[in-house]
């Protein structure tokens, strides 16, 4: 499997890209504005696209990414996340008045774009990579995703703060090999990345104490005006872990 970074900022401005991630050509987890990146022929061979939360910045694309392809598929693209998160992109995206409702035209029977139920911990394999949701904690109900190829592991922990459950999981993956993690904010943002529950080096590193295997991690979601001050706090004060950050056009193989 390959895990291709289309964006991973957490913000926009010059080449920043918001987060989606392209697993292989057909399975995107997020829709951010990286995929406005992708050729028209790429974007038509995306079938199936997880879904972390609500926020703008992970599904600003979706929308727009529906509109381009219909009718150039012969079955619709599938929109996996849980009931809450489906709701809102029920209620306040694919409304009429915001865009149109996907999940209807040009019928129910046969629509563009269908939903489909996600709960935490469920999973789905598809092409031979098994997608499991796993516990996050955000201003917004959200997970993460942990990616299994059987031969190895990637797991992504969405927008997220201090999570127990979350550990255990990672701990647990005996074939982990990369961990996406996220920290929007510098040290300096302390207040402000625990009101909008986002990590900053000081809080992710005490984190990182509760990881007890080895694995690559990569760090995402950097707010561009600090991008740079953040990776230095991180990397000044880590340990022994293997801590770098995640690129745009990064591609991961596991």
């Amino acid at each position: 499997m390959q895990l291709r970074i289309l964006g991973c900022s957490g913000g926009i401005g010059g080449a920043n890209r918001t987060t989606s991630f392209l697993i292989n050509d057909s399975i995107l987890i997020d829709a951010g504005t990286g995929v406005g990146d992708l050729s028209f022929s790429a974007l038509t061979r995306i079938e199936h696209v997880f879904i972390t939360h609500s926020h703008l910045d992970h599904i600003a694309c979706l929308p727009m990414l529906v509109d381009t392809i219909m009718g150039s598929r012969n079955a619709p693209i599938t929109v996996y996340a849980t009931e809450t998160t489906l709701n809102v992109l029920k209620k306040h995206i694919f409304n009429w008045a915001i865009w149109p409702d996907f999940n209807k035209i040009p019928n129910a029977k046969a629509p563009f774009m269908r939903y489909s139920l996600l709960e935490l911990g469920q999973s789905c394999c598809i092409d031979q990579c098994t997608i499991t949701a796993i516990p996050a904690v955000h201003t917004v109900p959200a997970v993460g995703y942990k990616l299994d190829s059987g031969k190895s592991a990637v797991i992504f922990s969405g927008d997220s703060v201090c999570n127990t459950e979350f550990w255990d999981i990672v701990n647990s993956t005996e074939n982990l090999s990369h961990l996406i993690i996220e920290t929007a904010f510098s040290n300096r943002e302390y207040e402000l990345a625990n009101a909008a529950k986002h990590f900053c080096p000081l809080t992710l590193l005490e984190q990182l104490k509760f990881l007890n295997r080895p694995a690559q991690v990569l760090v995402t979601h950097l707010k561009p005006a600090d991008s740079e001050l953040t990776m230095q706090e991180i990397l000044r004060d880590h340990s022994n872990i293997s801590i770098s950050r995640l690129e745009q056009n990064q591609i991961i193989t596991f």
